[in-house]
């Protein structure tokens, strides 16, 4: 079939590959070029970095709302428009113009998370599984019917990193099947019930500071759902450490903030409830590192306090 693809970040790269080996696509709709590094120089999406190593046609237009874009789009006479974490709001103009619509590849198990950051939500919400949903575009917020759904499992190990990737590749996979049953007339749209859904709201950098009279299994998913971004933080001495790994300790009482343990495998900390073992630290300035390399830069003992400010 001739497609359209739209997106942006690495996910959607995963499932352009997997679409260039099965089908003709005959031009990639991406964000314009963002400032990015240390020396914030304009740089191209992973999706317009791999359409140009194959010589595709690359469109970043600032928005799709003008007759002037949507004519572009239906001078290309695609059958289908396939969107993965484009970053742009499609008009309903141009959700009809494609002659199969536009398919969304959605990285979760709709209706459960709708919305910009469902990985990550899934992860701070403690879901035992995920998963990918092929869905029809309508011109509500990941309202439309879904087509195709594959699960996956959540490990208590998985971070936002971790399971962004193997979504992305059951993504790759889940698109070109579902192009396949598409093409064949065997796909069956099954509405969402909407009582069913969660809003998976962007991450703020404010969510971020750890809050040590919450539950010690709750900051634990915390940790896991902010790596790689924003990154968990906490107050120590009037500093802000950055806590990328963490695990929760059931066993251990003391006042939120309180450090009741300190050796070379973590930091624990007492919470609200339980503990926490604070695994993988960065202090201002350094690298993310385990503990015991931490600690030669930073001492902690027992009896010291995180703020819970």
């Amino acid at each position: 079939m001739k497609i359209i693809f739209a997106g942006t970040p690495q996910f959607a790269a995963s499932a352009l590959a997997a679409l260039l080996v099965e089908h003709q696509v005959v031009a990639v709709l991406t964000q314009p070029d963002r400032p990015a590094g240390r020396g914030m120089q304009l740089t191209a999406s992973p999706v317009k970095q791999l359409a140009l190593q194959h010589g595709l046609t690359v469109l970043q237009p600032e928005t799709l709302k003008t007759p002037e874009a949507q004519q572009v789009i239906a001078e290309l006479d695609a059958d289908v428009m396939v969107v993965a974490a484009y970053g742009l709001i499609l008009p309903k103009a141009v959700l009809e113009t494609p002659r199969l619509g536009c398919l969304n590849i959605h990285a979760s198990l709709l209706p459960r998370w709708r919305g910009a950051a469902p990985i990550q939500r899934a992860i701070l919400a403690g879901d035992a599984e995920t998963g990918i949903t092929i869905m029809q575009m309508d011109v509500g917020l990941d309202t439309g019917d879904m087509l195709l759904r594959h699960a996956c499992p959540i490990a208590e190990t998985d971070n936002a990193q971790t399971l962004h990737d193997r979504l992305a590749e059951l993504g790759a996979r889940s698109i070109v099947e579902a192009l396949g049953l598409l093409e064949q007339g065997m796909l069956a749209a099954v509405k969402q019930d909407d009582a069913e859904a969660c809003y998976a709201a962007k991450l703020l950098k404010s969510e971020a500071r750890i809050d040590w009279h919450q539950d010690a299994r709750q900051i634990a998913h915390a940790v896991r759902a902010f790596n790689p971004f924003p990154v968990s933080q906490a107050g120590l001495r009037e500093i802000s450490v950055k806590v990328w790994q963490a695990s929760f300790c059931a066993d251990r009482q003391g006042e939120p903030g309180e450090v009741l343990a300190v050796d070379k495998l973590g930091i624990t900390v007492a919470c609200g409830a339980g503990a926490l073992r604070l695994e993988v630290l960065q202090r201002p300035g350094g690298k993310a590192q385990p503990v015991s390399q931490f600690l030669q830069a930073i001492p902690v003992n027992v009896g010291d306090y995180f703020s819970v400010d």
